[in-house]
């Protein structure tokens, strides 16, 4: 009675060699574009990020990740001293720095 299932099921798996390929295919596919949406691109900012903290200096103006906004008076291994307003300084990691602004942005430190 289910005999007429066998010979669908029988062509099916001859056939199925060329899917194969195109499975490969369509996952190398999805390697590149993670790649190239996803894994290059913040590769690049962690770079740059990288450089940023490593070429910091006594003297920059910069913001941190929180929003605070200070001129660097004294520059460690892992941390940063700044000057947020006139004899108010706090010390943060080098990692929270977000940017780095031209000098003469705070006038009032």
């Amino acid at each position: 009675m289910l005999d007429f299932f066998i010979s669908p099921a029988m062509a099916q798996d001859a056939g199925g060699a060329g899917g194969g390929m195109a499975q490969i295919i369509m996952l190398v596919g999805f390697v590149l574009i993670f790649y190239f949406l996803l894994w290059r691109p913040q590769a690049k900012r962690a770079k740059q990020h990288r450089e940023l903290v490593g070429g910091l200096s006594k003297g920059d103006e910069v913001v941190i990740g929180g929003g605070l906004l200070g001129r660097i008076t004294k520059v460690g291994d892992d941390f940063i001293t700044l000057e947020i307003a006139d004899n108010t300084e706090v010390n943060v990691q080098k990692s929270a720095v977000a940017n780095v602004l031209p000098k003469g942005t705070i006038k009032s430190i």
